[in-house]
């Protein structure tokens, strides 16, 4: 009876741990124990060659025994890869541990996560190697196609990288596939970005459109032969957004369809920064009226007023070259408004004034013609700009003119025509 009980309990026992959770423990259940606590013990102490035999053995005999299994053995074969010096050895190795991925993904699914991890030691292991460039560019097009945005930040220069060694290696692929690889992986940097600023994302960027122009001759003619088409047939953002990308990497800024990619790309996502690139554009094309609606709208959705009182100043500005002193002086005053330090500001009404005498001017009064110096001496003196002072004042009414009417240094006179200022008389130096 008792040997009974005995016998029951230890099939007892053993059933509890086969039927362990996570655990697909093979028949012979204690050697199968036995071999994963020495390679599992191998592995902790990084004995990597001593852990392949108890490995291989549980791959052999029970190769949905569980997850780790690969995880581990991942492990097993990248060290042993990076120990060795002989070429053909490691290259086994790199071979032996891309198999752990499959394998894994084989016994235990989650395809897109195990893919993301095997992509980048796939691309440490064969960067350097032209005959697995076909397998690494197939694997990150998958791996990139299954994970989207969920791409590894590791993966991201990394597959423009294989883009770029692929393509100068012979591979097949055209420019415009190049070009269209790169949208994909630029896209997903921006989705990352938007999920969580960080500056990283912005050097991934960077290195990303350089691997492209090491790639391919991104050149205006380029752009606007091959892409802006299709920019224009499709409307797509996404595509606009990469014209508009390389437009300013190859600096055809002074493209019309520039202006057009950004416009279609703010019609999707409207933001301060691309209302402030379109409203400058604009104004130096002479859309007045165009160029004043981004530039109110950049203002309205900015709450920084550093960056309010920058497009004030640019409104001022395009205003100012197109000779509505009036509306240029008021942006400009709007500027001040936001940030009193801007000395630009206040030098730019000064010169609005200075340019205004034969504007202004009236025949009647020497001393009244010559207030609109008074009065921009005043804005340069706000402005701090003294060689603007120095000017002005050189034009200030002279002491002769001023007894010949009547008039006493120090009285306030009223500066008429737009400027409509009161300042204090004042002499020129003689």
């Amino acid at each position: 009876m008792k040997k009974l009980l005995l016998i029951g309990l230890v099939v007892g026992l053993n059933a509890a741990a086969i039927a362990q959770p996570g655990w697909n423990w093979p028949e012979d259940v204690d050697k199968a124990k036995e071999k994963n606590a020495l390679y599992v013990d191998a592995v902790k102490s990084d004995q990597f060659a001593r852990a392949v035999e108890p490995h291989q053995w549980l791959l052999d005999n029970c190769p949905d025994l569980n997850e780790s299994l690969y995880i581990n053995g991942a492990k097993i074969y990248e060290g042993l890869e990076e120990k060795e010096t002989d070429p053909a050895k490691q290259l086994a190795y790199q071979e032996k541990a891309l198999q752990m991925y499959d394998d894994r993904i084989k016994y235990f699914g989650d395809e897109p996560n195990v893919l993301n991890r095997k992509a980048f030691r796939a691309y440490k292991f064969y960067k350097g190697n032209r005959d697995k460039y076909q397998e690494l560019m197939d694997l990150f097009d998958k791996t990139f196609e299954m994970n989207g945005v969920n791409t590894l930040d590791n993966n991201l220069v990394a597959y423009m990288d294989v883009v770029r060694r692929y393509k100068l290696g012979g591979g097949s692929i055209t420019d415009e596939e190049v070009i269209d690889k790169y949208g994909k992986i630029s896209d997903v940097i921006s989705e990352k970005e938007a999920q969580k600023s960080n500056p990283k994302y912005e050097r991934y960027q960077e290195n990303v459109d350089k691997l492209l122009t090491a790639t391919v001759d991104v050149n205006c003619e380029f752009i606007e032969g091959k892409l802006v088409p299709k920019m224009n047939e499709t409307q797509d953002p996404k595509m606009a957004k990469k014209v508009f990308q390389l437009m300013l990497s190859a600096k055809c800024t002074d493209s019309p369809a520039f202006v057009e990619a950004g416009e279609l790309v703010y019609k999707s996502e409207p933001s301060y920064g691309m209302a402030k690139v379109l409203g400058i554009k604009l104004a130096s094309a002479g859309e007045t009226d165009k160029a004043a609606e981004y530039y109110d709208a950049a203002i309205e959705m900015s709450d920084d007023n550093l960056q309010k009182a920058e497009i004030y100043m640019n409104k001022a500005q395009m205003f100012a070259s197109k000779g509505q002193k009036a509306a240029a002086r008021t942006n400009a005053r709007k500027a001040l408004s936001y940030d009193p330090s801007m000395s630009d500001a206040y030098t730019m009404i000064g010169n609005l004034y200075m340019q205004s005498y034969n504007d202004c001017r009236e025949g009647v009064s020497k001393v009244a013609d010559r207030l609109v110096f008074i009065a921009a001496y005043n804005q340069y003196q706000k402005a701090g700009n003294v060689d603007g002072m120095a000017k002005a004042k050189e034009q200030f009414p002279s002491i002769s003119e001023i007894f010949e009417l009547g008039l006493t240094e120090g009285q306030s006179m009223t500066v008429g025509c737009w400027i409509n200022e009161t300042v204090v008389l004042e002499r020129r130096p003689n």
